[in-house]
């Protein structure tokens, strides 16, 4: 763990502590910087899939798939 000293908005800090459910406010910090970082990798998710990086044939793929039912 890592000790600081942070000047925080007050209002912010107990508005996310309600929000988080965190019984400190040192909780409702860490849970806030762990949700946001969870948040912008779902977002760099689209520039992973355009990037490129991956090389294949989807539709070959797909081919060893029964093929879906029609309703």
């Amino acid at each position: 763990m890592k000790r600081t000293h942070l000047v925080l908005d007050e209002r912010l800090l107990a508005q996310a502590t309600q929000v988080l459910a965190a019984k400190t406010y040192s909780a409702a910090v860490n849970t806030a910087l762990e949700e946001v970082i969870r948040v912008r990798k779902i977002q760099s998710i689209p520039h992973f899939f355009a990037s490129g990086i991956w090389e294949g044939d989807l539709a070959q793929m797909r081919e060893d798939r029964p093929p879906r039912r029609r309703k």
